[in-house]
């Protein structure tokens, strides 16, 4: 089973960590220093595996990274998983960060955070691997994009008629008494109108 996915840079911030196992904050803060701490002293020419911190429950945990340019992309497995399984996993996840980003880098998780959770669930749930095949991955990532534009035009155009309505009303609610300018008067402001004032 998968404890926890975690990306952090060369000077180790954080920039993606999900745990699937409850761990509480200080907890999870000194799981993230300790992996940093181990994984920054190893050189690129060594294995990507190494045993688990003694935070993270020691020897029945391994520690599955690769070092892709600025980031670490980490898993933390139980002995249950394959070394080489989750050495592949992470490549199909940075191959599809690097697909939906075009070129992925550390900016992209920075501003993408939703994005790149997302991409994870789609892969790894609870703990376990439901997905590993890009395109299929990459299907419901295409689906859910589909969907986020659909809802943003519906809200769209119900926040241009519906919200300014709505809000009106609640204003004449809270204070019957204030002459409110009419809604067709407030769609037709424009940065002139203020100006002239």
């Amino acid at each position: 089973m998968i404890k926890a996915c975690l990306i952090f840079n060369n000077h180790g911030k954080p920039r993606l960590t999900k745990f699937f196992t409850y761990f509480p904050e200080e907890e999870q803060q000194q799981i993230i220093r300790e992996t940093f701490l181990l994984l920054s002293k190893r050189e690129d020419s060594v294995c990507n595996f190494l045993e688990g911190g003694k935070l993270i429950g020691g020897s029945d945990f391994r520690l599955v990274y690769r070092h892709y340019a600025t980031l670490y992309f980490v898993f933390c497995v139980d002995s249950s998983e394959s070394e080489l399984g989750i050495l592949d996993l992470i490549q199909v996840f940075v191959e599809t960060l690097d697909r939906c980003f075009e070129n992925v880098c550390e900016l992209d998780l920075i501003f993408h955070m939703d994005k790149v959770h997302y991409i994870l669930q789609e892969i790894v749930m609870g703990g376990m691997v439901v997905e590993t095949n890009q395109t299929e991955i990459l299907t419901h990532i295409e689906a859910q994009q589909r969907i986020e534009k659909q809802e943003a035009g519906v809200f769209r155009t119900k926040r241009m008629g519906g919200a300014p309505a709505r809000a009106l009303s609640a204003a004449k609610s809270i204070a019957p008494n204030v002459n409110l300018p009419k809604l067709s008067d407030l769609q037709n402001l424009s940065l002139s109108t203020f100006k002239k004032m």
